[in-house]
């Protein structure tokens, strides 16, 4: 079997789009893995699939589905919703440039630009442990979490998905590929969590790292920069309208506090079209 995809990149987070409408996607986690394969298949952080609405939301132009690149579903991904309205609008399965696309966490809102950036209503964040989800026994800005026999804090929210963000002097020499994975399956993180390292420049102006979930450090993250953007602001240390430089690009990061929405704009890229044969990927297995 042969599946028609697109690769594209959100300031250098990368992702492998398959349109799922006018063709079936039935994918395993060993294929996704596959294809994810920087070496073996066509490489990627993430997957995404373009469906249609399940009906659940009345009004909702399409469903939005994220794998990463170990094959498990997630619930968001910034930077990927940024090119997932380039693709369907490409793709010309759509014409509006304003979509609200269904994903496992709820209804986010899409806008492409005309000079191409892309905004992304990302809905607003949650802080209650319960719906990070994080054992903690009350809801505070940031939390102590044990790790490597130290202690860090963190800010513990979500985004559509978890995110545990620590404040740190350089982000060049932070412990990123040491800590990363142990803060991502932290016994406190029961769905496991992606971990940012976030460094202060200004009021409106920070670097930031992410260690993905299921993925690895990647160049950029864009639910990672909002939720780095929120932690901030709610310890009283950023003010909105803030730029996080990443090492893909930047991004633009706006919120106005309380139960308000997120919201993000920044790029979103096309890269090249392939057809992958599912069929010889089995083969190799």
């Amino acid at each position: 079997m042969k599946l028609k995809f697109t690769k594209m990149h959100g300031i250098g987070n990368d992702f492998v789009v398959i349109d799922g409408i006018s063709q079936h996607v039935a994918l395993t986690e060993a294929q996704i893995r596959r294809i994810a394969d920087r070496n073996f298949g066509v490489g990627c952080d993430q997957l995404l699939l373009v469906e249609k609405p399940t009906g659940t939301f009345p009004g909702v132009d399409f469903r939005y589905r994220i794998f990463n690149a170990d094959g498990g579903e997630v619930e968001q991904c910034g930077n990927g919703a940024r090119c997932f309205v380039k693709f369907v609008h490409e793709k010309e399965l759509t014409g509006k440039r304003e979509i609200d696309v269904e994903t496992a966490r709820g209804i986010i809102t899409l806008a492409l630009q005309d000079n191409g950036q892309v905004v992304v209503n990302m809905g607003p964040p949650h802080f209650s442990p319960e719906n990070i989800p994080f054992v903690a026994d009350r809801l505070e800005a940031s939390y102590a979490l044990d790790i490597d026999h130290k202690t860090i804090r963190v800010c513990a929210l979500s985004m559509g998905n978890p995110h545990a963000v620590q404040v740190v002097e350089n982000i060049d020499t932070a412990p990123v590929s040491s800590q990363g994975p142990l803060i991502e399956s932290h016994e406190r993180f029961p769905q496991r969590v992606n971990a940012g390292f976030m460094q202060i420049l200004d009021p409106h102006r920070i670097r930031l790292r992410v260690y993905e979930r299921g993925s690895g450090e990647t160049l950029a993250c864009g639910s990672g920069a909002c939720a780095a953007v929120v932690g901030g602001i709610r310890m009283g240390l950023l003010q909105s309208p803030v730029s996080v430089a990443m090492r893909g690009g930047e991004l633009n990061i706006a919120w106005d506090g309380d139960h308000s929405p997120v919201w993000m704009t920044g790029p979103a890229e096309s890269v090249f079209e392939g057809e992958i044969d599912l069929g010889a990927f089995e083969s190799q297995d």
